[in-house]
């Protein structure tokens, strides 16, 4: 350094400041070649001590400046592409160790690709648990690393997905048609069609409620630490009513139980409130509904309280039910209740009018409207219809499945 300070004829000081304002001036447009190639250049047009002066001017380290010197002599110079001679680094896991990935597939997939009585069979396979457990096989890798070789052999984070419907009916397709088509006669000739089924029941109280809503910093809503039902409140009953032409929806809140008779009363309830000022003309009325709970076409009051329904309202009432098993295409699963859901989360339902208001405030940015209504009447469980009464249910089965697609006719 003392000598290529005697060179120059400047301190030493100052011959580090000389380097180092040159190398601000042009570092931003080099790359990591660049560096090391123009301090390698550097130091050797300083001579002896010109490594260490540049090391200390510029903070790059002395190897580097000397990898730098050798590829500017290196007659087989990098491509301009690259930055680095082929090869160089460390090798990747996998390539160090072949088996590495198989060794992996097995423990996230053990079934279909390893041994089922692999140690994590039954525990979540997070990325460190998967470390831990290929370390103790003797493989050499990271969490990090393993994150990245599962989605190089096409894994990813995915939830668990409702598609599988068990056995299907061999007609589930010709009855989602059929639905189909009757819906679209009845939306043609002006005639109300509707949707309807029962929201999962909901404990009122100041208990936990699914999702997330925004709230004053460091200031969550305190609820209860146990979720028990309160006896004495019991259970809010959504049952709801969706009419399909017109985007909109009626909403019984019952407090006693889902029955038959609690189903037809909701219907009943979004005709005289909506559907008769909707439809002034109906002549007809089309439902579409599962095949189980409290429409359930095989249950004796249910067909019972139709007729009463029709009767009341001169309506030939047409019901289509949906195959066992698929319950999840109604539309007011995807057009209704999800909504619902969606508005209430993160709110706890500490009583029926917060129920009420909270279905009742429910839109879409495509218009849904939702009306909701609490239904205090109690009403009872497992009433039976005589055979008597069953008789005079004016029942008229279609020819393509009429367990599924009838009519009920009121009575002249």
């Amino acid at each position: 350094m003392g000598e290529i300070c005697q060179t120059y004829g400047m301190p030493q000081i100052q011959l580090v400041e000389w380097i180092r304002e040159k190398y601000v001036a042009i570092e931003e447009d080099l790359d990591e070649g660049g560096r090391r190639r123009w301090a390698g250049a550097e130091a050797r047009s300083l001579g002896w001590g010109g490594i260490t002066a540049v090391a200390e001017a510029t903070g790059i380290s002395d190897r580097t400046i000397r990898t730098g010197i050798q590829e500017l002599d290196d007659a087989k110079a990098i491509p301009a592409d690259k930055q680095r001679h082929p090869g160089g680094g460390r090798r990747a896991r996998e390539i160090e160790q072949p088996k590495l990935i198989t060794a992996l597939e097995a423990l996230v997939d053990p079934v279909t690709r390893g041994n089922p009585c692999c140690p994590l069979r039954w525990t979540c396979k997070s990325t460190y648990s998967l470390e831990r457990e290929l370390k103790l096989q003797g493989y050499h890798v990271s969490s990090t690393k393993i994150g990245q070789l599962l989605r190089s052999q096409g894994y990813s984070l995915q939830a668990k997905r409702k598609t599988v419907e068990g056995k299907q009916h061999p007609d589930r397709d010709a009855q989602f048609e059929y639905i189909n088509k009757r819906v679209k006669a009845f939306l043609r000739a002006k005639q109300p069609a509707i949707s309807i089924d029962t929201k999962k029941k909901e404990p009122p109280g100041n208990m936990k409620n699914g999702g997330k809503s925004y709230q004053p910093k460091g200031k969550p809503t305190k609820v209860s630490t146990h979720d028990f039902p309160n006896k004495e409140l019991g259970k809010a009953v959504p049952y709801g009513v969706y009419d399909i032409a017109l985007n909109e929806a009626g909403v019984s809140i019952g407090v006693s139980h889902d029955t038959a008779e609690f189903a037809i009363a909701a219907i009943q309830r979004w005709w005289s409130k909506m559907g008769k000022k909707r439809y002034p003309e109906a002549k007809r009325l089309l439902i579409t509904a599962d095949c189980g709970g409290s429409n359930s076409p095989r249950t004796r009051l249910w067909r019972w309280e139709l007729q009463k329904f029709s009767n009341k309202t001169g309506l030939k009432v047409e019901l289509c039910h949906y195959p066992p098993g698929t319950s999840k295409w109604n539309k007011i699963e995807h057009r209704l209740f999800c909504h619902i859901t969606r508005n209430w989360q993160g709110v706890p339902l500490e009583s029926y009018e917060i129920v009420v208001n909270l279905i009742g405030s429910t839109k879409t940015k495509e218009g849904l409207e939702v009306h909701a209504w609490l239904d205090e009447s109690l009403y009872e469980k497992s009433r039976k219809i005589s055979d008597y009464l069953l008789a005079e249910i004016q029942i008229k089965r279609n020819v393509f499945h009429g367990e599924w697609n009838y009519q009920i006719l009121p009575l002249k």
